[in-house]
């Protein structure tokens, strides 16, 4: 251990408990942030070259930045997320009462028709979080999301409803879009564990002008006061009771090593469940078992930007817009591009106030249509190759919104924009934690990774160890990294329980 880098030599009675953080997204940010208002020395160790992990921009040819990361704020009551659009005056936008939708044969469905398939959907969801909370403890393990749709699709729509297999068709089908909120097919989803997805109270908010000045003001502390080691990637996290000197060790891809008093793990659940060997001594069986046992999702976005909205023009044909969510439902007319069928929905980001309106489509994809279209995109060699191909993907779905003519150029796409989750090994291969069928014990689960390892001063933190009500969201990462540090200070004697958030020991 003659590499060690020991930053401070103070004795042990005057010097500052020196915590090591790995990764800097919102968890290590907020855990940094607290820290070091309680006089914690702080090292975070950022694998990538920049901050916020999954909250990430990048900017558009017409020079709008977009968010390849989290772009929804889930939950408007008490959230400091909330408060921090607020402060920073980030707009946001609502789309909930919005939608264009397309039947499988491309038809555009009568605005009264789709807006009954929409809240019939969202009745059942909302049944089916009031079911799972009732009832999770007998609910078989087994039993999918998509169960509980097919027994209800039956008993709202009867058999003496006229055209009762064409709806029940239809609201299946849209019931499949839940897909673009935990990154996996509705058949993936536990009904059991359902009730874990349910977030804060209140509405959710497109974060219309990115998260960039709320990352900006969350990075800030960390920025000033903590010292951030860049392009530093951890291959080994040894714990206490295999250190002579009661620290733990943090070992480099790059042969470094650091000595801490504490160490915050907040890389993302995929990136744990490939790199359990990291860590010395082996973590616990239960929370080996926590971390393989909870899903990981694969949610992705494509941005494609054009000359001019014109999806907003009004349609000669009905005098509609296509504003707010647009949905494609199991199309029949793609076979070249989409012979699975999979589902496409899409915000357009045409109609959103506040100047922060620019002509892009955003597409949201999840599970197979998600790993197919990222693994076309890296065989592909050129920037141009790739455009093309995404737009010509997407054509089928964009081709059918008001106002568009393939001769006009404005209808033609500027920038074709993929995020890459699945492929990104820091991000673990994925996007963020969900819980799907077959789990027995997941709330036990997010217990213990909460827990974390304390005796050996390995402690986890993430959207994966969030407070029940914000599991997989910005906010949960927020409040992960806040809850961490406060556990932090309290054992070593700083404080830290006073001004607890609302629901960080949910």
């Amino acid at each position: 251990m003659d590499g060690v880098l020991k930053l401070e030599t103070l004795d042990q009675s005057s010097r500052r408990p020196h915590v090591g953080i790995v990764g800097a997204g919102f968890a290590g940010l907020r855990c940094a942030d607290v820290l070091l208002r309680h006089g914690f020395r702080v090292t975070i160790l950022e694998a990538r070259n920049r901050l916020g992990g999954r909250i990430y921009q990048e900017r558009l040819p017409n020079g709008h930045l977009i968010d390849m990361g989290a772009n929804w704020i889930h939950g408007t009551t008490d959230n400091p997320i909330m408060d921090l659009v607020r402060e920073t005056k980030t707009p946001v936008g609502e789309f909930d009462s919005l939608m264009y939708a397309f039947d499988e044969d491309g038809q555009l469905l009568p605005l009264e028709e789709a807006e009954k398939y929409s809240t019939l959907m969202w009745n059942i969801i909302e049944d089916a979080f009031e079911y799972s909370n009732k009832h999770g403890a007998e609910i078989d393990a087994d039993r999918s999301l998509l169960d509980f749709f097919q027994e209800q699709v039956v008993t709202r729509i009867p058999d003496t409803e006229a055209g009762y297999e064409r709806q029940r068709r239809i609201l299946l089908q849209m019931a499949e879009l839940w897909g673009t909120f935990v990154g996996s097919p509705l058949s993936r989803q536990s009904l059991k564990f359902f009730w874990l997805e349910e977030c804060i109270e209140g509405g959710n908010l497109f974060c219309a002008g990115t998260y960039n000045k709320v990352l900006e003001k969350v990075a800030q502390p960390a920025v000033d006061g903590a010292d951030i080691r860049y392009q530093t990637q951890v291959s080994e996290i040894r714990g206490k009771s295999v250190s002579q000197s009661d620290t733990v060790m943090v070992k480099t891809t790059d042969g470094q090593i650091f000595e801490f008093d504490e160490v915050v793990v907040t890389c993302p659940l995929g990136w744990l469940k490939q790199n359990l060997q990291a860590f010395f001594p082996p973590l616990p069986d239960r929370l080996c078992k926590a971390i393989q046992n909870v899903g990981y999702g694969n949610l992705e976005k494509v941005y494609i930007s054009f000359p001019t909205a014109f999806w907003l023009t009004p349609s000669p044909d009905n005098g509609r817009v296509g504003q707010g969510f647009c949905q494609w439902l199991a199309p029949k007319y793609a076979p070249e591009h989409n012979p699975h069928r999979w589902l496409n929905e899409a915000v357009e980001l045409g109609s959103l106030s506040d100047g922060a309106a620019h002509p892009t489509l955003l597409f949201y994809t999840y599970g197979a249509q998600s790993q197919h279209l990222t693994s076309t995109l890296r065989s592909l060699a050129t920037p141009k190759e790739r455009h093309d191909f995404l737009a010509a993907y997407f054509r089928p779905y964009y081709a059918r919104l008001p106002s568009y003519d393939p001769a006009d150029p404005a209808c033609r796409p500027t920038a074709c924009v993929a995020t890459d989750w699945s492929g990104d090994a820091l991000a673990g291969h994925g996007s963020y934690c969900n819980f799907p069928a077959g789990l027995r014990d997941a709330d036990r689960d997010v217990v213990a990774m909460r827990q974390g390892v304390p005796a050996e001063g390995v402690w986890l933190a993430g959207e994966h160890t969030a407070p029940f009500v914000a599991l997989g969201t910005a906010t949960g990462a927020y409040w992960s990294g806040e809850h961490v540090a406060r556990r932090i200070a309290l054992g070593a004697g700083r404080g830290g329980g006073e001004g607890a958030e609302t629901g960080v020991d949910g």
